[in-house]
């Protein structure tokens, strides 16, 4: 697996920028587009915590164990989320694509479908990842829909495994795309783009 390092990546009108300080308060505004944060079971940042929130993925960077995005829709040239590769396993060739967030507006649309195709594609087809992994909280439905919408594969449920904002424990739902899998999965998400059929 490859040194994976901030990169563009862009397709389908839907550019993936690496995260900077200067993002902050289009990230915020974009946050403040229904409230996420107000969803207990996301890492939405509050507008207070946008800043703490950069700090904290752009030092993941640092570290080697991230490498976080913010989410341009094109047309608009609107900042509309965030997302990112996290967990980065070099020894294990495995990373996983995680902490993703859209504007409300831009929910339920061919965005997200975009972003994971561009992810998948850079880590199977440029880092050489043998896989992929993703995680959501076991409240978070409409999460597990959208990830398994993609064609990932359930691995199962880490019991009592991550803390929330709120102090809480959550249960944690692990999905995974290996390699081989790839190119079923990269036309599948192909198909969902020209049927205009994007999952969320």
């Amino acid at each position: 697996m490859k040194e994976p390092r901030p990169v563009t990546l862009e397709g389908h009108g839907v550019r993936l920028e690496p995260l900077a300080r200067e993002h902050r308060d289009a990230l915020a505004a974009a946050a403040a587009d229904g409230a996420l944060w107000e969803l207990w079971f996301t890492s939405v940042p509050r507008p207070e915590e946008t800043e703490r929130y950069l700090a904290q993925a752009l030092a993941g960077q640092d570290a080697g164990h991230m490498l976080p995005f913010v989410v341009r829709e094109l047309e608009s040239g609107t900042l509309v989320g965030s997302t990112r590769y996290h967990d980065i396993l070099k020894e294990a060739e495995r990373l996983e694509i995680g902490y993703t967030w859209y504007a409300k507006r831009w929910q339920k649309t061919h965005l997200n479908t975009v972003c994971k195709l561009l992810l998948f594609g850079h880590a199977f087809e440029a880092l050489a990842c043998k896989v992929v992994g993703l995680r959501t909280d076991n409240f978070n439905f409409a999460s597990q829909r959208a990830i398994e919408a993609l064609g990932a594969k359930k691995d199962g449920v880490i019991r009592h495994h991550q803390p929330r904002r709120d102090g809480t424990v959550r249960d944690t739902v692990m999905y995974s795309v290996l390699a081989s899998e790839w190119p079923d999965v990269k036309r599948h998400l192909q198909l969902r783009l020209v049927r205009g059929r994007s999952p969320n």
